[in-house]
């Protein structure tokens, strides 16, 4: 079993083989995501789930992003062979073994994860957990990745079931507040990305991958980018509206205010730079917006 996932297994040290592990299931993406279902859970109005309904839902929600990061891995290797960027993905070097053993793996994990979502909350999030790794798994990866530039417009509704999993375990009816940031999230994500592919521009173009930054001109995806984060940002303050508070409302500000300045800079300067400049100013956003909503909740 071992060699029919891994190649090569004898001899490769122990901090290596958990590094390639950590790799193919995107597990840097998993900790974000579950950080999101804690932020939905954070400002839905209600009683919040127990200590162990908290973890169980967080580890579901890292499962099954693990999950959907395996299946896109495993699906993308051809493509990842063509980019300088993910050339030395472990399915790409043929550390790990492209077998129908990783395809099995993939969807016992994700159905341990719904299972657990369910047990410990309910099966509306349980189903947000299920939509959100399949719209990056399949509607994302197999469906529109090599079709169109609209993939991660689409693909942008991964994080934002994550933040609707973490709100339904406290109340599947959901409230605006919640609703709100999940719309941040599927705004959030194509400027996001949109960044990392104007400097990976030249790659996604040899892979054949519609970025994009690919299919239009640098001014063009420059602007685009800009209008993508003055409307999130906007709606990002609207959440206090509906009960959070000034930690909220400092984060929210602080962070869109960085990601404003950055994407304009973008505009006035379409370079790759500058793309990647605004890529960890979106980051910044992210994580000052979640934070905040966190830390709302818990202090206030």
């Amino acid at each position: 079993m071992a060699t029919a996932l891994i190649s090569r297994a004898d001899g490769i040290p122990v901090k290596e083989t958990l590094a390639l592990v950590y790799s193919v299931f995107k597990l840097r993406i998993g900790f974000a995501i579950m950080f999101t279902a804690l932020a939905g859970m954070a400002v839905a109005p209600g009683q919040a789930p127990d200590a162990l309904q908290i973890v169980v839902l967080a580890l579901a929600v890292l499962l099954s992003s693990a999950s959907a990061g395996a299946f896109n891995m495993y699906m993308e290797r051809d493509l990842d062979a063509r980019m300088n960027r993910t050339r030395n993905r472990p399915f790409v070097t043929g550390r790990f073994n492209a077998s129908g053993y990783w395809l099995g793996g993939i969807v016992l994990l994700l159905v341990f994860a719904i299972a657990a979502a369910t047990l410990a909350t309910n099966a509306i999030a349980a189903f947000y957990v299920f939509l959100g790794a399949f719209v990056y798994g399949v509607v994302y990866t197999v469906w529109l990745k090599r079709r169109t530039w609209m993939n991660i417009v689409v693909g942008g509704l991964a994080g934002s079931f994550a933040i609707l999993a973490g709100a339904a375990a406290v109340d599947p009816g959901l409230a605006p507040a919640p609703v709100i940031l999940a719309i941040v999230l599927f705004l959030w994500t194509p400027p996001h990305f949109w960044s990392l592919a104007f400097k990976y521009r030249d790659d996604y173009s040899a892979a054949g991958v519609p970025m994009l930054p690919v299919v239009v001109s640098e001014t063009t995806a420059a602007w685009i980018i800009l209008a993508h984060t003055v409307l999130l940002v906007a709606l990002s303050l609207l959440p206090v509206m509906y009960g959070l508070g000034w930690i909220y409302l400092l984060g929210a500000a602080l962070g869109g205010a960085r990601f404003l300045w950055t994407s304009i800079g973008l505009v006035r300067d379409p370079t790759p730079a500058s793309a990647m400049t605004n890529f960890h100013a979106s980051l910044v956003q992210l994580s000052l917006l979640l934070t905040g909503a966190i830390l709302d909740a818990w202090l206030i």
